[in-house]
């Protein structure tokens, strides 16, 4: 189906990976991307709680730009703040922006926030640092619409997560809702304790299923795509 183009993006603290097989797509995505910063960037110099509230917030704005009300709405399901879900958020305003471009293969990993449309089947691999679990990836059939699959860690990266995860992965249609549920499924793991009960956080609907890697314990739960074995090169992970 042509050679797939790749391209790393580095916009202040946004470090995304696109994928994409048309190099205007591309050039869609980091429009978006730029443009959504803006409005949260505008949004934030009149309200900097937005930024900072670790809980459900409830704007003054009437009418805020949709990126923030998407935060809003979406934070709230799972119990967090907004901005534990912007990484998920801008990585669906691109994709959604190379879908417009006429794309039906694209890719933004956002930070390990990742927004996917795949015409072809696809491997996400799953990285979790000093876990003896490795090379492991999800394998994700060809679909006809976005996928969002987020990983939140609390012992890989500079995201804050209130738990000792090595990878909390969340898969759901709506790349936000998947972004703040990694969060709040991170957040849950603690040094012992059983994983399986950590999914309490997580099970609202829309999420579909979900992977939490602690050392050497691995938990699966709901629907997720088939897991197996693949090299995760890390150069290919997106990261600060």
């Amino acid at each position: 189906m042509g050679d797939i183009l790749r391209e790393r993006f580095h916009l202040k603290e946004s470090i995304v990976t696109i994928c994409a097989r048309d190099g205007e797509h591309i050039d869609a995505a980091r429009e978006s991307i730029a443009r959504q910063r803006s409005y949260l960037e505008d949004f934030i110099g009149n309200d900097p709680f937005f930024m900072l509230t670790l809980e459900p917030y409830e704007p003054a704005e009437k009418d805020p730009p949709d990126i923030v009300r998407q935060m809003i709405e979406t934070s709230a399901i799972i119990g967090v703040g907004p901005m534990a879900c912007v990484a998920g958020a801008i990585a669906g305003f691109a994709v959604q922006a190379m879908i417009d471009a006429g794309a039906t293969y694209a890719i933004v990993d956002n930070g390990g926030d990742i927004c996917i449309l795949n015409d072809e089947p696809v491997v996400v691999g799953i990285y979790a640092g000093s876990s003896p679990f490795r090379d492991i990836a999800l394998e994700i059939p060809a679909r006809s619409s976005p996928l969002g699959i987020c990983t939140s860690s609390g012992t890989v990266g500079p995201s804050i997560s209130f738990g000792c995860a090595d990878a909390a992965t969340v898969i759901s249609e709506d790349v936000a809702l998947a972004d703040a549920a990694a969060t709040a499924l991170g957040n849950a793991v603690q040094a012992n304790g059983s994983l399986m009960e950590c999914f309490d956080a997580v099970d609202r609907p829309g999420i579909d299923g979900a992977l939490l890697i602690r050392g050497e314990d691995m938990a699966l739960w709901g629907s997720l795509p088939p897991l197996l074995r693949a090299h995760v090169s890390e150069e290919r992970i997106t990261r600060a």
